[in-house]
C-alpha cells in the first residue's frame, strides 16, 4: 500500500529539543516535510541526555547512562545500526540483581560484609521483586506497598534473625528506590509494579566513547542547520484558530508565541516538553486550555527524582578488583521503623543515608559515581557542591582507608558533583 502524500507546504513546530523532539523532527523531514522547526528552551539540545567532558577527553554522562533492553527498543537498534555500541558491558550500577564479588559492601563502622551473605540476601530480594513484576503475588498483597510486601516476606525468611542480613536487605530496598525513581518503596504499589514492561536483552547495554551524544548526533545530522533553535522558551500556544479570522494570506490553525515575543504560525504543533514543565506551565501555555482529560492527566501523573554524584580523585585508592563501594547503614532510611520515626530535621541532616554507594565509571579510573533519589535528592540539590563532596568523600574514605586523616584526602582531590 502506498504511503499517503505529504501535505504540501504544511508547517510543523516542535516544542522541546530533547530526544523525542529531535526524533520527531528527523522523522518528519525524512517523510518529506520541508517546513519543520524545533524550539528548545535550554541552550543545548538533548533534554535529560547530557554528555559532558569535565575531567578531560573522556565523557561523563550527567543524564541518561545506558540503554535498557534490546528487543523492541528503537534506541538500541539505532545505536547498533550506526556502530555506537561497545562490546560487552563496561560498567554497571550496583543493583540487587547484579551484585558480584567485586562489589564491596561496608557497614558504616568500617567492617566489610561477607560476600556470601550479600549475594544470598540480594538473590532473595531479586526473587521477591521478580514475583511482583510477574504479577505473581499472593492476593493478600494486592493493596499493600512494595515495601510492606518485601518486609513481610523477609520476616519469614532464613535471614530474619541476622542483623547484617537485615541491613543488606535495607540496602536492597534503598537501591530499588533508585531504580524505581521513588522516594520510598512504602509509597509504591506492590501489585502495580508489573505494569512496567522491561524489554528483553540486557539492562546495562553500553554506548561507546561518544556516549549518548552520538545518539543525538544521528538526528541532528539529518536536520538542516536552521531547524533547531535553542534558548527559545515558548510562552503560549494558541490552537484551534479560525482561519477566516486571520489577516495573513496563509492562515494557520496554530500560533506559537515565544518568551522573546517572536511568533510562529503552524499547521501542526508537537509538544515534547517534560511532565515537570507541563505541570508548571500547561495551565497558562495553551489557549484555549487543553481538554479536561489531558489537564487532569498532567496534574495527577507523578515522576521521581534521581541524581548522580561524581567524585574525582587524583589517585585511585580502592582495590583494582573493586567495582564499587556500597554503603550499609546501621539505621538505613528504607527500614520502616527508622523511616516513620524521622522528622524533617533528622532526615535532612542525614540526607546522605539515601545514597546506596559509589560505582566505578567507564574510562575514568579515578572517578566514582553515586546515586541518590527521592526527598533526600531534592534536599541535596539545595546544598553547596563543596558540602556534598566533603560528606561523600568522608564516607568513601573512611570505609576504605579509615586510618588516613580525612582532611589530607580533601586537600588532595578535586570534587565534582551533579544534581
Amino acid at each position: 500500500m502506498a504511503s499517503p502524500p505529504v501535505p504540501s507546504g504544511h508547517t510543523v513546530v516542535i516544542v522541546g529539543g530533547g530526544l523525542a523532539g529531535l526524533a520527531a523532527a528527523a522523522t518528519l523531514v525524512k517523510a518529506g516535510f520541508s517546513s519543520v522547526k524545533v524550539l528548545e528552551a535550554m541552550d543545548r539540545p538533548g533534554g535529560r541526555i547530557h554528555t559532558t567532558k569535565p575531567f578531560g577527553p573522556d565523557i561523563i554522562e550527567l543524564g541518561a547512562n545506558w540503554i535498557h533492553g534490546q528487543q523492541g527498543n528503537p534506541i538500541y537498534h539505532l545505536a547498533k545500526e550506526h556502530g555506537l555500541l561497545t562490546e560487552g558491558t563496561e560498567t554497571v550500577m550496583c543493583l540487587p540483581g547484579f551484585v558480584t564479588p567485586r562489589d564491596y559492601f561496608f557497614h558504616e563502622h568500617g567492617r566489610q560484609l561477607p560476600v556470601e551473605l550479600v549475594e544470598e540476601v540480594c538473590s532473595f530480594f531479586s526473587k521477591l521483586t521478580d514475583k511482583a513484576f510477574e504479577h505473581a503475588l499472593d492476593e493478600k498483597y494486592t493493596h499493600k506497598s512494595l515495601g510492606d510486601y518485601l518486609d513481610e516476606e523477609f520476616k519469614d525468611s532464613l535471614w530474619a534473625n541476622s542483623k547484617d542480613s537485615k541491613r543488606v536487605f535495607e540496602w536492597c530496598k534503598r537501591s530499588e528506590c533508585t531504580d524505581e525513581a521513588s522516594s520510598s518503596l512504602y509509597e509504591l504499589s506492590a501489585s502495580e509494579l508489573g505494569l512496567y514492561t522491561a524489554l528483553d536483552g540486557g539492562f546495562f547495554n553500553s554506548l561507546g566513547p561518544g556516549g549518548y551524544q552520538h545518539i543525538l548526533d544521528v538526528f541532528l545530522k539529518s536536520l538542516a542547520a536552521d531547524v533547531l533553535v535553542c534558548s527559545k522558551p515558548v510562552k503560549c500556544i494558541q490552537w484551534g484558530l479560525d482561519k477566516k479570522e486571520q489577516a495573513s494570506e496563509v492562515a494557520h490553525p496554530v500560533k506559537v508565541i515565544c518568551e522573546d515575543g517572536q511568533e510562529l504560525h503552524a499547521d501542526h504543533v508537537i509538544v515534547t516538553a517534560s511532565l515537570g514543565v507541563l505541570q508548571e506551565k500547561a495551565p497558562a501555555m495553551f489557549e484555549p486550555s487543553l481538554p479536561e482529560v489531558k489537564m487532569t492527566a498532567i496534574k495527577k501523573l507523578g515522576f521521581g527524582i534521581v541524581d548522580k554524584i561524581y567524585l574525582k580523585f587524583n589517585e585511585r585508592f580502592w582495590p583494582e578488583d573493586c567495582a564499587g563501594i556500597q554503603l550499609v547503614w546501621e539505621e538505613g532510611f528504607e527500614d520502616k521503623e527508622v523511616l516513620t520515626s524521622l522528622d524533617e530535621e533528622s532526615w535532612k541532616k542525614a540526607w546522605y543515608k539515601k545514597i546506596c554507594g559509589f560505582d566505578i565509571v567507564a574510562r575514568h579510573p579515578t572517578v566514582l559515581c553515586g546515586w541518590i533519589t527521592g526527598r533526600e535528592a531534592k534536599h541535596m540539590e539545595t546544598l553547596e557542591e563543596e558540602v556534598i563532596g566533603e560528606v561523600c568523600i568522608r564516607w568513601v574514605w573512611l570505609l576504605i582507608m579509615s586510618n588516613i586523616l580525612i582532611l589530607f584526602l580533601i586537600n588532595k582531590i578535586n570534587i565534582y558533583s551533579t544534581v
